[in-house]
């Protein structure tokens, strides 16, 4: 892995970054103004970045507003998430056509573009790498996202300022990038210009800035860059204390707050949906008017809807109650068993995008208060 001195970009440089992917055939997707938010989609150059815009978010609420500059990553999070390329919101497995006295049956291909992210924060690297282990780590791989996965090329963005339900200090995923990205980016916009302190984490990140303008960043340079980091880091809307949280849950199962929270919560999904780290779909099968085709596709489904849990004769799984439990449990405590590594990051989009802006560091908060030790 690369681990070369930082270097500096200017606005140019960025401008060629976007050049270099494109050349290597990269599809390069990042952050834009659309629609009000902040999303992820294809990007031609920095001039699509959402320059000189920033978010205000807390529990149940997002708003865009505009910054006194022009950086270009002077924001936190949106309601995507990286793994709507990664784990596609909807994959066809197969399609079939009768022909005569046979059916064809055809396998969906698997995506051969190559991804170039641009603008991934830590809490989302950590995100990737949990989805990693969960979709490619064991005997059971997901060929659908070993192949987006596979020769993905991530720029990442460290933190310069912390959202309202922020909380990624208290998960130890953020906000600085240590591992996970072929390239990291530090925004410098000061007296001195606006500017990029770049550091490498691999080979191909190294290869790619070499085709770059750019200079050895000055010690000054490297300072000021990680006092972004530390103004980010000592200004986290949120915090949750997580080195004990899965056997505080595992050991109130039947503890009060979970009929307080399901008086609240909607069963929306909205959690699920925004959320970078969950994994969860279904199997649809659907067919044409004439019956001369079929297909099988599989597209997200949450553990909040009632069918998720269905077996014969019902669902497991039938109350909010039980179904909120199922979620939080899952995310901070039995994940651990399954995968040795938390389910939650710290991103706090689900307390954002909660149209009642439940707050799963409050609800540990409250059982921690008054539940057994």
């Amino acid at each position: 892995m690369a681990n070369s001195e930082p270097v500096v970009l200017d606005v140019d440089g960025l401008s060629a970054l976007f050049e270099a992917l494109k050349r290597r055939g990269y599809r390069v997707v990042g952050p834009t103004v659309r629609d009000k938010a902040i999303v992820y989609d294809d990007l031609d150059s920095p001039a699509d970045l959402p320059e000189g815009w920033t978010d205000e978010q807390d529990g149940g609420h997002y708003r865009l507003l505009r910054r006194d500059d022009r950086a270009l990553f002077g924001y936190v999070v949106g309601p995507q998430s990286w793994r709507q390329f990664l784990h596609a919101p909807r994959v066809e497995l197969w399609h079939g056509t009768k022909s005569g006295d046979g059916v064809r049956i055809e396998a969906d291909p698997m995506p051969s573009e190559p991804l170039a992210f641009v603008g991934v924060r830590a809490c989302e690297l950590q995100a990737i790498a949990v989805q990693d282990r969960v979709l490619m780590g064991g005997a059971y791989v997901d060929p659908h996202y070993r192949a987006r996965r596979e020769g993905a090329f991530l720029v990442a963005v460290n933190c310069g300022r912390a959202g309202g339900t922020c909380f990624c200090v208290s998960m130890e995923t953020g906000p600085k990038a240590t591992a996970g990205f072929d390239l990291s980016l530090t925004e410098l916009l000061d007296g001195d210009g606006h500017r990029f302190l770049v550091e490498t984490g691999t080979d191909t990140g190294q290869a790619v800035l070499a085709e770059l303008p750019h200079r050895p960043a000055a010690a000054a340079e490297i300072a000021a860059a990680a006092a972004v980091v530390e103004r980010a880091a000592a200004s986290m809307g949120r915090e949750m204390r997580s080195d004990d949280v899965r056997d505080l849950l595992m050991r109130n199962l039947e503890h009060r707050r979970w009929d307080d929270v399901a008086d609240r919560c909607l069963s929306c999904g909205n959690c699920t949906m925004v959320c970078p780290t969950c994994f969860c779909t279904t199997v649809e099968e659907t067919s044409g008017l004439t019956g001369a085709e079929s297909a099988r596709s599989r597209r997200w489904d949450s553990c909040f809807t009632m069918d998720f849990s269905y077996i014969h004769g019902g669902s497991v799984r039938s109350s909010t109650r039980s179904r909120y439990r199922q979620w939080m449990t899952h995310k901070l405590a039995t994940w651990h068993d399954q995968f040795d590594m938390s389910g939650c990051v710290g991103c706090g989009r689900c307390i954002t995008w909660c149209p009642v802006g439940i707050d799963i560091t409050e609800e540990v908060r409250a059982i921690r208060g008054d539940g057994p030790n």
